[in-house]
């Protein structure tokens, strides 16, 4: 089984954005050498807490620090774009990075509503018009010319980047499956109907010029120690920042471990806590594998991305590393 990363930049206390994309970097690097598949970097905007608002550039840097992982946008929120430039961006990055790079993409908005009106110029986004630009974006990237204005996506080569459509409904499975793209199911955003909806992408997936056959994987956040307790520990900071995402707080960085447990809950929040536990996988080596293993057999994929946002630094990188020791990720490193 493979496993990779998402990361989203999260600016941990203390930490300035600054240090939270050279963590990134750091982050990435070490993914390279441990054997990690892929590693994916999130478009957020107008936000304290998330440091990567813009991914086609922090992977353009990251595939020059690493030598072996596929890099690639988790990700590019389309609606907002012109798919014309979009292909050009990746076919650019696919002639420098050949067969490393990923194109992935999604239609959220990337943050607060207003966000929508920032970036299309005081209108919002159609999004019904969403398959159609995926598309389009799909002949430009393959050299074609959708519009029929005798252009092309330059620079032209012999390969090309993969789209991947996020997403966590079934819907977006369904659009994937239609079109006939890659399709990632984000299970750290929504812990119910993912394997439905992976079920539907690949029941009415159909062929098409980027690919034959489905492909597909799940996302999850993910707590790594090296006991139980620990991992439970570090978990709880996770725990909280997601009860103030969900309450609309807005915060200048994660929480850590000891605020949350010195944080006074009500009962319904301890509720919503619990509720949230459906979209993380917390404990020691040997039980966490045993967690994404079960999640990918239910989803019927052979990958799993991984999101690990824990305080401080040292520990995310820790949780990665125990994670690859435990699946033996480095036997496969050339």
């Amino acid at each position: 089984m493979k496993l990779s990363v998402l990361d989203q930049s999260p600016i941990l206390y203390g930490m300035t954005p600054q240090q939270a994309l050279q963590q990134t970097t750091e982050l990435a690097i070490m993914a390279d050498k441990l054997g990690y598949h892929r590693f994916w970097v999130a478009e957020h905007h107008s936000t304290h807490t998330l440091a990567g608002s813009a991914p086609e550039i922090l992977a353009t840097h990251l595939l020059g620090q690493t030598k072996r992982i596929r890099v690639g946008t988790g990700g590019i929120l389309l609606p907002h774009y012109s798919s014309y430039k979009i292909a050009e961006t990746f076919r650019l990055l696919e002639t420098l990075y050949p067969q490393r790079v990923d194109l992935g993409i999604g239609r959220a908005p990337g943050g607060m509503p207003n966000v929508n009106l920032a970036l299309n110029k005081g209108r919002l986004p159609r999004l019904e018009n969403y398959p159609s630009q995926v598309r389009e974006l799909i002949s430009y990237l393959h050299g074609e010319d959708p519009e029929g204005m005798g252009i092309h996506a330059s620079p032209s080569g012999y390969t090309t980047p993969p789209v991947w459509m996020l997403g966590s409904s079934g819907t977006s499975a369904r659009t994937a499956a239609e079109i006939g793209v890659s399709y990632s199911f984000a299970h750290f955003i929504n812990g119910y109907g993912g394997a439905k909806a992976m079920k539907r992408y690949i029941d009415y997936f159909q062929p098409s010029l980027q690919q034959s056959k489905p492909a597909g994987n799940v996302s999850i956040f993910v707590v790594c120690a090296e006991s139980d307790a620990e991992a439970e520990y570090l978990a709880a900071s996770l725990d909280l920042a997601l009860l103030k995402i969900e309450q609309g707080e807005l915060r200048s960085h994660f929480p850590t471990p000891d605020e949350a447990f010195n944080y006074s809950y009500t009962m319904f929040e301890e509720k919503q806590i619990a509720e949230n536990r459906s979209r993380i996988i917390v404990g020691s080596p040997n039980k966490v594998k045993d967690g994404i293993e079960n999640l990918a057999e239910y989803y019927n994929v052979e990958e799993v991305i991984i999101n690990t946002i824990v305080s401080p630094f040292e520990n995310r990188l820790q949780s990665y590393q125990l994670l690859s020791e435990a699946f033996q990720l480095t036997e496969n490193v050339m």
